[in-house]
């Protein structure tokens, strides 16, 4: 493993390794770096980090120093040195009558060198045109033929989706792309839909390609004589994102065309059986059991419309309207309720297990005459005196309710006095 720090000497560029040499700077911070043309000014792309060292191209050159007020004001010359040798190289590009069109200059950090980018047709013999400028500009001066790609790259602009150019923003090597990645995505063979300001295919063509391939694998081709759930045919038009197949079903009447999921088609190798041979069965289909719908949040429900009661709120948020409307309501008392007497006369109840028999009552014996022939009352006894007056019994017990029952008064019949047997 090898420390390193990565640079780019342009935004749009590609990021280069060099050697820290001591020095701790941090991302996007203007460097000075020793090249194998010279210093050069860079900016810092990423701080210092480890790499294998397979991925280093020795030598490693190290990093000078970070720049400095002077080293910028020098940058900010050299800006405006390209734009002036920019007009002057496309005034004598006229002058030559040279079929080539100048696309960027670079000048060196140094001022040794000025580097001059340009895109043509086939080859320019541009001997005389660098005389003229080492003349004009008394140093060294670099034509450098590029690609439309690179133009694009340099130039940048929009693409059709509305965002600048891939290429001027995060691509660093240009990849090969080709119509078959076309086709594979199902997309217009119409070179002004697929191809980019470029003029060459789009480099978003590769992004999908490989799970384009993936999803391939799993969906027969169109006109494969396929089995389906609901029988045989011939695939007419198949959908590789959705994994959607149409089928055009054999019938001897009208021709059916349904749709199926991928997995709910086979291919038969082979394509189809000649008249007489069997038709073999290839699908192995196991139905999913369907998932039920998780209810969700209505999110068109109307607000509430009052401020929720902060005591009434559970811990868990929810809301005290709710909770009220799901508790059932007491009746409300009517006012003259409390001023009724209540009936604190009720019959007791017998224990549990046995029932309530209602004693017999006794006739009462005619009083005995005096001896005297007074007429009057017998003296009763002391004993007798006791249970005279007993408790009141309800006469005519109401069987629904035997609390409202009338009541009599009763006795004990009492003892025969041996005295008077009558």
């Amino acid at each position: 493993m090898t420390e390193v720090v990565s640079v780019k000497f342009s935004s749009r560029g590609k990021s280069y390794f060099f050697d820290p040499n001591g020095i701790s700077p941090c991302s996007g911070d203007k460097l000075i770096v020793e090249t194998s043309k010279g210093l050069d000014i860079c900016e810092c792309a990423l701080p210092a980090h480890y790499v294998s060292d397979e991925s280093i191209i020795s030598p490693l050159r190290p990093v000078i120093r970070i720049a400095t007020e002077a080293d910028l004001k020098t940058a900010e010359e050299n800006k405006l040195r390209e734009k002036e040798a920019f007009d002057i190289c496309k005034k004598k590009i006229a002058e030559h009558g040279l079929d080539m069109k100048l696309v960027g200059v670079e000048c060196g950090f140094e001022g040794n060198k000025i580097l001059f980018f340009f895109t043509s047709d086939g080859r320019v013999d541009f001997r005389d045109l660098v005389k003229d400028l080492a003349s004009v500009f008394r140093t060294r001066i670099e034509l450098r033929q590029i690609g439309v790609r690179d133009e694009t790259k340099m130039l940048g602009g929009l693409g059709i989706c509305g965002k600048p150019y891939c290429c001027s923003q995060f691509l660093t090597d240009f990849q090969p792309v080709s119509t078959k990645m076309a086709k594979t995505q199902s997309m217009s063979l119409n070179p002004s839909k697929i191809s980019g300001s470029c003029g060459r295919l789009m480099c978003c063509l590769r992004y999908e390609q490989e799970a384009y391939e993936d999803l391939i694998k799993t969906i027969p081709k169109n006109g494969a004589f396929v089995q389906t759930t609901g029988g045989y045919g011939n695939v007419v038009q198949t959908n590789i994102l959705r994994q959607k197949v149409k089928v055009r079903l054999d019938s001897e009447g009208e021709q059916e065309i349904r749709l199926f999921d991928a997995d709910e088609v086979a291919t038969v190798p082979g394509g189809r059986p000649k008249s007489g041979e069997p038709l073999p069965s290839v699908l192995n289909y196991v139905a999913k059991p369907k998932e039920e719908p998780k209810a969700e949040d209505d999110p068109w429900a109307a607000p509430a419309l009052f401020a929720e009661d902060s005591e009434n709120l559970s811990p868990t948020g929810e809301n005290a309207a709710n909770k009220r409307a799901n508790t059932p309501r007491e009746k409300p008392q009517k006012k003259n309720e409390g001023r009724r007497r209540q009936n604190t006369r009720t019959k007791p109840q017998p224990p549990k297990g046995e029932k309530l028999v209602a004693k017999p009552v006794a006739k009462v014996a005619a009083p005995a005459k005096d001896a005297s022939g007074s007429g009057g009352k017998a003296a009763p006894s002391s004993k007798g005196n006791q249970n005279n007056h007993q408790a009141p019994r309800p006469k005519g017990e109401n069987k629904q309710n035997p609390a409202k029952g009338k009541r009599r008064y009763y006795s004990k019949p009492k003892k025969k006095n041996p005295d008077n047997p009558s």
